[in-house]
């Protein structure tokens, strides 16, 4: 009866030894990098003299359900300067962002429901779990990549447009 434990116990043991092997050369990473998908079209508007100059044009990807609002840019390595992030959600209340799990500085800007800029959050450090609020009430939230507010000159009381496709 020992001999037969002892077998087994010798076989359970080659087989974990086994198992657990891995071959550095053919060791691939199973985490897919998330890419861009362009799922809109948004511009950003200067308010001069109640006249709308158009400031640039992004292309959006859209979140707008519980899964994309919570997990937005993690993950990301990099976003281009021409794209952004545009958080749609189903009332306007007070915002708050934060920067877990994002490895690139943001400019996060809070839109209110008439689509004009509340306030902005510049330069959200990656990684960053401190809260970063809005000014106001805000019912939409665009994530840009950091200081592109300021080459804008971006401020309150701007507004934006945007389109689905």
């Amino acid at each position: 009866m020992k001999k037969g434990i002892y077998i087994s116990i010798i076989a359970l043991a080659t087989l974990q030894l086994f198992s657990c092997k891995t071959d550095s050369k053919n060791n691939k990473s199973l985490i897919k990098e998330i890419t861009f998908t362009k799922e809109g079209k948004l511009s950003l508007f200067d308010l001069k003299d109640s006249i709308p100059n158009l400031i640039t044009k992004l292309d959006i990807e859209i979140a707008d359900d519980e899964y994309q609002i919570q997990t937005g840019l993690m993950y990301r390595e990099s976003m281009s300067n021409n794209q952004g992030m545009l958080f749609i959600f189903p009332e306007e209340t007070p915002r708050s962002f934060y920067m877990k799990n994002t490895k690139f500085p943001l400019d996060i800007i809070f839109i209110d429901a008439k689509n004009k800029v509340v306030s902005i959050q510049k330069n959200a450090k990656p990684l960053d779990e401190s809260s970063l609020p809005s000014k106001g009430a805000a019912q939409y939230v665009l994530e840009v990549n950091a200081k592109l507010t300021d080459t804008w000159n971006l401020k309150s009381g701007d507004s934006i447009s945007f389109s689905k496709i």
